[in-house]
């Protein structure tokens, strides 16, 4: 059945297109494309292709991308629960392709939720570099962070902030930025009845007030010589087009770096803003013809939604951007290296990681914090105690060496009871809301460390000293899946040196991690947790 489109946006896409305004049409008339992209954090190409389930067939944007075919719900798979793949609309896969990420980069993706580009994003640095992922609406940042965990991405910290606050304590720290603005939607209306439904009161003039304001910041936190790609989902010039133009008319040290005309990309219409909107055009014209190296994806020339896409590239203007650029490198070198047990001594924090303050001590925890006083760790940072006076960083080093054969970069740091690996840092994120510092490793409970399902997600077999595997085929899987407890011999417990086959052992599926599990005289008790579980017949 076709999609109901608002009469108001058709007539203006009329006036746009012209004659290709009937194929645009008759494309509302087609099912939309479905796409995963292959999550090479866990799995290569190759591997990927010799065990898909489904057909593939690639997307000519993205080399990890593929299509399905319309029907297959690759959700409905174990390897989707293993994380060896991420489902996501062919054309959002193009923005992260633009940005062209390199490993060791300093990545914002600064309205990230639900994590599709940041997972992309986090394939590209390969564990190299930093990923600060973001998103304003608290609730959102719920579905962000288990991506990122189910992904096995270890160098992402997770934030709930505004633009302004995480320029405050990012101030030309990250090389990449990717803003995925918030926008009126149009792209999505074959996809997404709903968004077509809230069009008229999602106006435009409210997403450009948005956008304007995302842009300008994004410029404060970028380093010099870095680039920013501002994307959208919408037809509409006024958020596209003419967004980019004001933005390089205020910035005059970036410029449009012009985007390949391939894969069915259409260039971007400056002609548009002149016709829809003459004063701003009169006002731009020196930069307008820019946007012309801009790019759009449109549903009736190529296989996927509407998409709209920039980027932008900043000058540096001299020496001393330079020297900045040199230093914001420098520190973030350092937090990639680490001690002889891989294990850097900092700061053990109280409080809440969700949706807090970083690094503030509240409520009952709080309070027990200030009373308990603390002690200095190796680095001379203040460490609450526990009631019975555990060291956490100690507990944690100890299971490293029992159970992990893999050196720990970066931060270890502990909000409360929570341990974490941090790739930026404690200090830099004091005062933000903070919804994960960085890799969620485990939690100290009574004296024990107790490793964490997203520490399962991002181990390879290799780094576990012990594992076992389950395969997809026989339904084994999907019984751990739903949390069963499994009888498994002791012979099918794959060891490490000279580790006993008792306590906890990496749970892989058909050779990839997708949780924990006990075992102790042939019973595997099952740690995946509740709310991870599979839930289809």
């Amino acid at each position: 059945m076709a999609v109901q489109l608002p009469h108001m946006f058709t007539e203006r896409m009329k006036r746009l297109l012209g004659d290709q305004f009937d194929s645009f049409m008759q494309s509302y008339e087609q099912s939309p494309h479905a796409g995963l992209r292959v999550n090479t954090l866990k799995i290569s190409m190759e591997q990927f292709k010799e065990l898909a389930p489904f057909d593939l067939r690639p997307i000519p944007w993205c080399e990890t991308g593929f299509y399905v075919p319309h029907g297959v719900k690759p959700g409905l798979h174990p390897y989707y629960h293993a994380g060896l793949y991420y489902i996501q609309e062919p054309s959002a896969m193009a923005p992260v392709e633009q940005l062209q990420v390199q490993p060791g980069d300093r990545v914002l993706d600064l309205c990230a939720a639900p994590g599709g580009k940041s997972t992309q994003i986090a394939a590209k640095l390969q564990g190299k570099g930093v990923l600060v992922t973001n998103d304003i609406h608290a609730e959102r940042t719920k579905a962000l962070a288990k991506n990122i965990e189910l992904y096995g991405v270890r160098n992402a910290v997770v934030l709930n902030e505004s633009p302004e606050r995480i320029a405050e304590a990012f101030p030309h720290y990250f090389n990449k930025v990717l803003i995925d603005a918030p926008c009126s939607g149009e792209g999505m209306f074959r996809k997404d009845e709903d968004m077509v439904k809230s069009w008229e009161h999602h106006s435009v003039e409210k997403c450009v007030l948005m956008q304007r304001d995302i842009l300008e910041t994004a410029a404060r936190l970028l380093a010099p010589g870095g680039t920013i790609v501002y994307s959208t989902c919408t037809f509409a010039p006024e958020e596209n087009e003419a967004m980019i133009a004001a933005f390089l008319k205020q910035n005059r040290d970036f410029t449009v770096t012009n985007i390949a005309d391939t894969a069915g990309f259409a260039p971007g219409r400056p002609d548009w803003v002149r016709e829809m909107l003459p004063a701003q055009a009169d006002e731009t014209e020196e930069v307008l013809e820019q946007t012309r190296g801009t790019a759009r994806l449109w549903p009736h020339l190529l296989e996927g939604e509407g998409h709209y896409v920039a980027v932008l590239q900043h000058i540096e203007a001299d020496e001393s951007d330079a020297k900045l650029s040199e230093h914001v490198n420098e520190k973030s070198a350092l937090l990639n290296e680490s001690s002889e047990d891989g294990l850097l001594r900092v700061e053990s924090r109280e409080g809440s990681d969700r949706g807090t303050r970083s690094g503030k001590p509240s409520g009952k925890a709080g309070r027990k914090a200030k009373e308990a006083g603390g002690r200095k760790s190796e680095r001379g940072h203040t460490r609450a105690t526990d009631s019975g006076n555990v060291d956490p960083l100690a507990v944690y080093s100890q299971f490293v060496k029992e159970n992990l054969d893999m050196p720990l970069h970066g931060e270890t740091v502990c909000y409360g009871d929570r341990v974490y690996q941090s790739a930026v840092g404690a200090s830099r994120l004091e005062g933000l809301k903070v919804v994960r510092p960085g890799w969620f490793v485990g939690t100290i409970k009574n004296g024990r460390f107790v490793p964490s399902h997203p520490l399962a997600c991002a181990l390879r077999t290799s780094e576990a000293r012990r594992s076992v595997n389950l395969s997809s085929a026989d339904g084994e899987a999907v019984r751990y899946l739903k949390g069963e407890t499994l009888n498994i011999e002791q012979e099918r417990i794959m060891l490490h040196g000279e580790t006993l086959s008792k306590g906890y052992v990496l749970v892989c599926i058909d050779g990839y991690a997708a949780g924990w599990g006990k075992w102790l005289d042939g019973v595997l008790k099952n740690e995946y947790p509740a709310g991870w579980r599979w839930t289809s017949r």
